[in-house]
């Protein structure tokens, strides 16, 4: 934060207990206030998939975890990235144990296709696990579409 930045002050109300276990996991962590915690929490919040226009260009990974064995699931992610390929950045595979793999996929695109290639990662038989993380918002793209500014 700048010191540009104006401040708002405001309260909020907890159980004891919530204060408590909040104040423990911020002081494991090394925050120096409750302030700059809930802050972090809330820039977390605001960038979470789910709450963006379907529009919003962005960055982040997807992260899967799936059975090699399974029978043709290596060949069908691979065309499912194939498919995907202005989207993804860079990839990297891992393997976990004889049946396992972790692969992390980095992406940036418009957050429904991102979307979209996660929700087909994740329905495939053998993945047990796929989520889209984001971690960066093109907010000068997010900027100009709400002016109604469109470029090719």
């Amino acid at each position: 934060m700048s010191n540009k930045d104006s401040l708002t002050r405001f309260g909020v109300s907890m159980p004891e207990e919530l204060v408590a276990r909040f104040d423990q996991m911020i002081t494991e962590q090394g925050y120096d206030n409750r302030s700059e915690a809930i802050r972090d929490l809330i820039r977390k919040a605001l960038i979470e998939p789910s709450q963006m226009a379907v529009s919003q260009t962005v960055a982040g990974t997807i992260v899967m975890v799936y059975d090699h064995h399974v029978s043709e699931l290596p060949i069908t992610l691979m065309e499912l990235q194939h498919n995907y390929h202005h989207d993804i950045i860079s990839t990297m595979h891992i393997h976990l144990n004889h049946e396992l793999c972790l692969e992390i996929l980095v992406v940036r695109g418009q957050i429904q296709r991102l979307r979209e290639l996660t929700n087909l990662i994740h329905i495939q038989k053998g993945v047990s696990y796929a989520e889209l993380s984001v971690t960066y918002i093109d907010q000068a793209e997010s900027d100009l579409a709400h002016r109604g500014h469109h470029h090719a």
